[in-house]
């Protein structure tokens, strides 16, 4: 069966982690370390009320964090409770996945794409050129278990990269990055098929991604690469201080 948005939502947790997380009342909180809003975010674990907004958000700026919350499928409550606290909508993103056999055919050519742990100098170079600095780095460090990172090359230079995990037997592909004077050269598309397969050799069944909905370029990707978008969730973000 194909893996439903629940599964999807550990699996994004435990490849792509926060430097820490615990659970506060109804909420579980989490330490992004600056590694962007996917680790920073506060989740409902149950049924909250306005009455329980204002201890996650005194756990979040005492981190140093704006105040932000993850809304998932299930959320809908949840979303419209932070509407009327003036949170507004930010970074909607699609969640995509599909079977690793179908994925590993017509692979990418012979020395265009290899998987790669720990990541060369070239690999967080590209990184840092689509802005994925080191906190971001850090957190592909936290993930346990097996893990990648993709280097891809167009002729004789490097060109993308990714990084990729496993956990429960779903491989997730995070933070894929092409430089720009190589897109549109098929460098996504062999990034996608290297990490495929990557996790068919350590056992996984499906690959999952995310990107968000604005990112046209990523969604049509993994469409034509025959994987579903399975399900989707946003953030709501308080914007605070002078120009709020």
């Amino acid at each position: 069966m194909t893996p439903d948005t629940r599964t999807l939502y550990a699996v994004t947790e435990a490849t792509w982690p926060p430097a820490r997380a615990w659970r506060l009342g109804p909420w579980t909180i989490r330490d992004g370390a600056g590694g962007g809003k996917r680790v920073s975010a506060a989740t409902a674990e149950g049924a909250v009320s306005t009455s329980d907004l204002e201890q996650a958000e005194v756990a979040m700026r005492e981190l140093g964090q704006t105040p932000l919350f993850m809304i998932r499928q299930g959320d809908e409550a949840l979303d419209a409770m932070l509407a009327d606290q003036g949170y507004s909508i930010i970074d909607p993103v699609n969640l995509y996945v599909g079977p690793v056999a179908p994925l590993t055919q017509d692979p990418p050519a012979r020395a265009t794409a290899y998987a790669i742990w720990e990541p060369l100098e070239i690999q967080t170079d590209i990184w840092a050129e689509g802005g994925i600095g080191p906190a971001r780095i850090a957190v592909m460090q936290r993930a346990q278990g097996p893990k990648t990172a993709i280097l891809t090359r167009n002729g004789q230079h490097p060109a993308g990269v990714a990084f990729t995990a496993i956990h429960d037997g779903i491989a997730m592909l995070h933070a894929l990055e092409v430089r720009a004077e190589d897109r549109l050269t098929g460098q996504g598309r062999n990034a996608t098929k290297q990490a495929a397969l990557w996790a068919a050799q350590h056992g996984a069944e499906y690959l999952a991604t995310l990107c968000t909905q604005e990112n046209t370029g990523a969604n049509a990707l993994y469409t034509s690469l025959g994987m579903a978008c399975v399900g989707q969730y946003h953030y709501r973000i308080k914007q605070e201080g002078p120009d709020a």
